[in-house]
């Protein structure tokens, strides 16, 4: 089989490799021409775990290749995947549909045969049923069938989401686009993965709806952190008490500084809109929405209080900008709301990151950037670790004290074990239990 992926942004590249993997022919299209030039020469835009090597042996395999040619593309394919970005729309968080929407009328244009047309991009309720009036209404003669299929790949592990998922979910009546997506994932019938079968709608709102209650589900954890801390509770403790209940689960209940990414934020929203768009308010999700954004401002009050109540004129060590670790990801990473609150609040702030330092470039001002752990601690009154890098978890805490003025740590991941951080000298601040210092009892 032969398929099209339009869009080599993260799912569209990390899709059309892992297809490749399983010996389909994918040919990624982008309007990128130095994206596009760049792939050709082996230069992937994205950090994630294996996928340049999985790129690399697919190319050479002659499985997985690049353009910007839609039209000498998509006539000859058995499936076209519509994987571009569906940023919130500025102005009104509504989920913005014009890439998908101009897509749909590319591929119109040059469909030849029958055709599956599948939106992978992660699209609101109704957005297939546009795409399908739009492919109609340019080519009422077209042999094709419009399937939703929306991806579920976590960043940092996205290859073996792809290649173990929990389930894949697709939408659509016809019964000829459901045998060729089928068969596009049947390697995956090896491992009993479930696929289901839905209708058009209802897959599309699977995707958000997962989303969502993942986010509310962090969002929850968090809240009860904060409670933790005013009792003087342990929500590690808690986290596992009620993961144990086969009911709830242990997954994503780990308290931090927010939610980010390129996922939760812009799907929240989006799915909030269209709730309040069918006169179905999710006051739920509008909440999670609020508490979010305001739980990123607040870890920088934390960082200050830690302090003493001041930052002006100290230097604050701050480890991790990236949303979490295995990315270089920093849409929406909490780093961006609590880094330019220290600035202002008169810190001088250095930071690191193991892969995201280019992209935080970009998007930080008024910082130091280090070269490594180290480096980023020297003379520090406090460091705060932002996202759970492995890196981070095995610092030497004896040379890490001896480098900076003031031992304090605030563990806004909670990776480090309290006794051990008080047993090597440090004031340790974490969330949901209380804070210590050496000379407690």
């Amino acid at each position: 089989m032969r398929i099209a992926m339009i869009g080599t942004g993260y799912v569209g590249l990390v899709t059309g490799a892992c297809f490749s993997e399983f010996g389909i022919e994918v040919v990624c299209v982008d309007t990128d021409e130095s994206k596009i030039s760049a792939l050709k020469n082996g230069v992937i835009p994205i950090y994630e775990p294996g996928l340049d090597a999985l790129v690399d042996k697919s190319v050479k395999a002659g499985l997985l290749s690049f353009t910007t040619n839609l039209a000498d593309t998509v006539p000859s394919c058995d499936a076209v995947f519509i994987a571009v970005g569906t940023p919130s729309r500025r102005g009104d968080g509504h989920a913005d549909l014009s890439y998908v929407y101009a897509a749909a009328e590319e591929i119109a244009r040059v469909l030849d045969g029958f055709t599956v047309v599948v939106t992978k991009s992660t699209v609101p309720v109704g957005t297939g049923d546009e795409v399908e009036r739009l492919i109609r209404e340019a080519r009422p003669d077209a042999e094709f069938a419009v399937v939703s299929n929306p991806e579920f790949l976590q960043e940092g592990s996205a290859i073996v989401n792809f290649t173990h998922p929990d389930r894949v979910v697709i939408g659509g009546a016809d019964g000829k686009a459901r045998e060729i997506i089928r068969e596009l994932y049947r390697p995956l019938f090896l491992h009993e993965t479930p696929i289901l079968f839905t209708e058009r709608r209802t897959a599309e709102l699977i995707k958000y709806a997962a989303n969502t209650f993942l986010a509310t589900k962090i969002t929850f954890i968090n809240q009860i952190a904060d409670l933790c801390e005013a009792v003087g509770a342990d929500v590690q403790d808690v986290a596992k008490g009620i993961g144990l209940d086969g009911r709830i689960g242990g997954k994503f209940l780990h308290p931090g500084p927010g939610y980010g990414g390129s996922c939760f934020p812009k799907d929240t929203e989006a799915l909030v809109k269209t709730a309040q768009d069918f006169k179905k308010p999710m006051t739920i999700v509008e909440s999670v929405v609020a508490a979010n954004a305001n739980r990123k401002l607040k870890m920088a009050d934390k960082v200050i209080e830690a302090c003493g109540g001041s930052v002006e004129g100290r230097s604050i060590a701050v480890l991790g900008l990236t949303f979490k670790q295995n990315t270089d990801d920093m849409r929406d990473s909490p780093s961006l709301a609590i880094v330019p609150r220290l600035v202002e609040a008169g810190a001088d702030v250095r930071v690191f990151d193991p892969e995201g330092m280019d992209e935080a470039r970009k998007l930080l001002d008024g910082v130091t950037w280090c070269k490594d752990i180290y480096s980023t601690l020297g003379d520090a009154h406090a460091v705060v670790i932002v996202t759970e890098w492995n890196l981070f978890r095995s610092i030497n805490l004896d040379r890490a004290k001896s480098l900076m003025t003031v031992p304090c740590m605030i563990d806004l991941r909670n990776i480090y074990n309290p006794d051990d951080m008080v047993n090597a000298g440090f004031t340790y601040h974490s969330i949901g239990r209380p804070s210590r210092s050496p000379g407690d009892s």
